[in-house]
């Protein structure tokens, strides 16, 4: 019997079950692969302020340090967000294998029991309790919970089951490629983001810098707009920016872009991260919401059983939380998604120019938005109220 069993052991669940166990609460962290961190699903950036809210930096984690970052329209226009100006949107790109068990680490160390290789295979609600049905090995064999914790990713069964989300259409993921490349010739203070419908329609294509000459170099595309497969369009960009270096290992995956989501709650039940589709719709990072959800989560469980209420209802508290949090930026950037969209690579082309060359205060979404606003106030009146 447990207070709190947490599906998935990516920074959205360790992070609920370092928390809930932190508050005193009995509580198992089970992970279906057999090496937490592993694979690695996306490029592994996250600014520097996320990252110190919940954690004292450890260098073993980080891979690289970046001040700055540029950004390609599709004719090649470069917009540079410097050092001075860059603010906290950049900052680090981890070492997420590191990074992910050292957080399974510090639930571990707070009290949480981890399982790896085991797969949660099924659950039921019963009398006002959830039974967890688990694998591992091909032995079977089921846990008892008061509060039921779905961190299993863009597919989750918890929350698919439970019906607190739905199959995604195809213009509410993204599919993403990525290789891990050493021998690489760039400069390392940078990440570099590529736009275009040549590139990658309804995406972009990123590098991110790993020192040493490696940097993972990926793809993300809108199914319904592409016409080849992620790794395809992965494999022509490489080749027209004529990136040499060799690829040692390769990823692949999908992103959430749907938004936010009404609630991320049931009886009982609680999803955080991709499972709740908490990966940003514009540039699709996920991991400083994970973080927060798993924070939240953790903590909203700890009150549930103070009070002995798992009800959705008293549960919305955690919703009330990441809403509060992020929600709104889910909203805004899924609208500001949706309008890129419709856009012709000319009139982004057109954008960029805009504002290549100014001293953006932030390197953040919103502050180029609103540096866009002021430049071209027709083509994006409609967005206004979001951002200014």
């Amino acid at each position: 019997m447990y207070d709190v069993v947490v599906i998935g052991a990516g920074p959205a669940g360790s992070m609920a079950a370092k928390t809930a166990a932190e508050f005193g609460l009995e509580v198992l962290l089970v992970e279906k692969r057999q090496e937490i961190g592993t694979p690695v699903r996306c490029a592994e950036g996250i600014s520097k302020e996320n990252i110190e809210r919940f954690f004292e930096v450890d260098k073993k984690w980080i891979a690289a340090e970046v001040t700055g970052a540029k950004i390609y329209a599709p004719d090649k226009t470069e917009v540079v967000m410097s050092e001075e100006i860059a603010g906290n949107e950049v900052g680090y790109v981890l070492e997420r294998k590191i990074f992910d068990r050292h957080v399974a680490r510090l639930a571990a160390k707070a009290g949480a029991e981890v399982y790896v290789k085991t797969a949660a295979v099924d659950f039921e609600r019963r009398d006002g309790k959830v039974r967890v049905k688990l694998r591992k090995l091909g032995e079977e064999w089921e846990v008892e919970t008061k509060i039921l914790i779905g961190a299993d990713g863009v597919e989750s069964k918890i929350g698919r089951k439970a019906g607190i989300i739905k199959t995604l259409k195809m213009s509410e993921v993204e599919s993403c490629a990525q290789y891990l490349m050493t021998g690489l010739d760039i400069d390392e203070n940078y990440t570099y983001f590529y736009l275009g419908r040549e590139v990658a329609p309804g995406g972009y294509a990123w590098i991110f810098p790993k020192g040493n000459g490696s940097a993972n170099v990926g793809i993300g595309v809108l199914p319904k707009m592409a016409e080849k497969t992620a790794k395809e369009y992965l494999d022509a960009f490489i080749e027209r920016e004529g990136i040499e270096g060799k690829i040692v290992e390769v990823v692949a995956g999908a992103v959430p872009v749907y938004g936010e989501i009404e609630t991320a709650v049931a009886d009982n039940i609680m999803l955080a991260g991709d499972a709740a589709y908490h990966a940003d719709p514009i540039t699709g990072g996920g991991i400083a919401n994970a973080l927060s959800a798993g924070y939240y989560a953790g903590k909203v469980a700890a009150e549930a059983v103070e009070k002995n209420n798992f009800s959705a209802e008293f549960l919305r508290k955690y919703d009330e939380l990441w809403k509060n949090d992020f929600g709104k930026k889910l909203r805004r950037n899924k609208k500001l998604q949706e309008k890129f969209l419709e856009m012709e690579d000319e009139t982004i082309n057109k954008l960029a120019a805009s504002i290549s060359g100014k001293n953006l205060k932030e390197m953040s979404v919103r502050a180029i938005v609103t540096e866009l606003l002021k430049a071209h106030p027709r083509l994006l009146w409609d967005l206004k109220d979001l951002f200014i």
